[in-house]
């Protein structure tokens, strides 16, 4: 065919063909795109005019890339995780608030477990004078002291190292802070300074809420009984006697109560007393009253160590 013949209404026909079919095939593209949610308008995430899940740009978007920030990266966080942190600091305010006072008696939250540990402060009675140690004033120390933060700790033996077992004096003693509901029919009342205090078989009461509880003994304390088994402790040519935590000095027919002298040696040390670090070495503390791990005729004891301030 010679193209120069051809009519000049043969190439219009045939331009519009040609342009049909360039739309036809640009439909079906998109609508395809839409389909796989590459570009659609209610679902997918690439470019459009609105999208209500997808990710890349557009005008308007719900939860995807563009204006507003993504879940992962952004400022905008999951309800979901937002629900998450209130319930956490919610349940972390309630642990905070969940130890209480109740009158003398302390209630502890520990962790996620609900462990109440009652502690009836009412029933401790320490009075720490009466552990304040009665310094010795007569003989001279020929061990020298031993020196660490700020303070001499002197004492007549070695130290010799061993763990703390609390004492057991028999079943009519009990350990301070012991409480009972009544007291045998042989407890006495002995007053001090305004003070009544119940006394039997070598151990100390003081009333309390429905009951008594075992005390330290007070200073100055007479009784006219202790019991046999007390230990007899010679310091400084005076004899004491030594039961369930407490001194003893023997006057005309009756005992008074006084505080540890120093350098006194017993031989157990009552429930109540802990084992405190001193640089390198360890002591128990019973009250106010430091002892010294000792060992006498092959025997493990404690000294009542004079403590005093500065060093060596």
């Amino acid at each position: 065919m010679n193209i120069k013949k051809i009519h000049p209404a043969y190439l219009f026909v045939l331009m519009l063909g040609l342009t049909f079919c360039y739309q036809h095939a640009e439909a079906q593209h998109m609508n395809h795109g839409a389909s796989r949610g590459g570009g659609g308008r209610a679902g997918g995430g690439g470019g459009g005019v609105q999208r209500n899940a997808g990710g890349g740009g557009g005008g308007q978007r719900n939860s995807g890339g563009g204006n507003n920030p993504s879940i992962n990266g952004g400022s905008i966080k999951s309800p979901d995780r937002e629900i998450r942190n209130n319930t956490s600091n919610r349940n972390n305010q309630n642990r905070s608030n969940n130890n209480t006072n109740i009158g003398n008696k302390t209630n502890i939250n520990t962790g996620d477990k609900n462990v109440n540990i009652n502690i009836d402060n009412s029933k401790t009675v320490v009075n720490n004078r009466n552990t304040v140690v009665r310094r010795n004033n007569i003989n001279t120390y020929t061990r020298a002291p031993y020196a660490w933060g700020g303070r001499r700790y002197y004492c007549y033996h070695p130290y010799v190292y061993h763990p703390f077992h609390p004492f057991y004096w028999g079943p009519v003693w009990h350990p301070w802070g012991f409480f009972i509901a009544t007291l045998a029919t042989t407890a006495i009342i002995v007053s001090i300074e305004n003070e009544k205090y119940h006394y039997d078989q070598g151990v100390w009461y003081a009333q309390a809420n429905n009951g008594y509880t075992v005390v330290q003994a007070p200073v100055g304390g007479t009784v006219t009984t202790i019991p046999n088994s007390a230990q007899t402790v010679v310091v400084n040519n005076t004899t004491n006697y030594y039961y369930g935590g407490a001194y003893y000095e023997k006057s005309g027919s009756q005992y008074k109560v006084v505080p540890p002298p120093a350098g006194a040696v017993v031989d157990g040390l009552p429930e109540g007393g802990e084992e405190v670090k001193i640089g390198d070495q360890t002591y128990v503390k019973v009250g106010e009253t430091y002892y010294q791990p000792v060992k006498v005729d092959g025997k493990d004891k404690y000294e009542v160590a004079q403590v005093e301030q500065g060093e060596q």
